[in-house]
């Protein structure tokens, strides 16, 4: 046996090989695509499934509850009042302005 003979069995058996292969992938692509059995079938899926997908995705968190800016005040503030509790509802707005910067400074004044 010479170098060129088993050269050419060699490049015969890898074409072969690498041959048999793109066609089972192309095989394989074909026949997922055809039957659907990769991807969920139509409707709703089961209430399990819906729960199992919310805790694999993982729920959002809430951030802290707002609290009125009014010193002493421990309400929790409303967007619709602008902010404050429906207590302080009528305070003028520059002195909530003044209340929160006050907070500020003594927040990094501990700071």
């Amino acid at each position: 046996m010479d170098i060129k003979t088993i050269v050419a069995d060699f490049t015969k058996r890898l074409s072969a090989l690498i041959d048999g292969q793109a066609t089972e992938r192309a095989r394989a692509t074909v026949l997922s695509a055809f039957s659907g059995s990769a991807g969920r079938g139509p409707g709703r899926p089961p209430k399990n499934a819906l729960a199992a997908a919310r805790v694999a995705k993982g729920s959002r968190r809430k951030g802290p509850i707002q609290l009125c800016p009014v010193p002493g005040c421990k309400n929790p503030a409303a967007p619709i009042f602008g902010m404050v509790c429906a207590k302080h509802k009528d305070v003028a707005k520059s002195k909530i302005k003044k209340y929160r910067e006050a907070r500020k400074a003594k927040k990094a004044k501990a700071a």
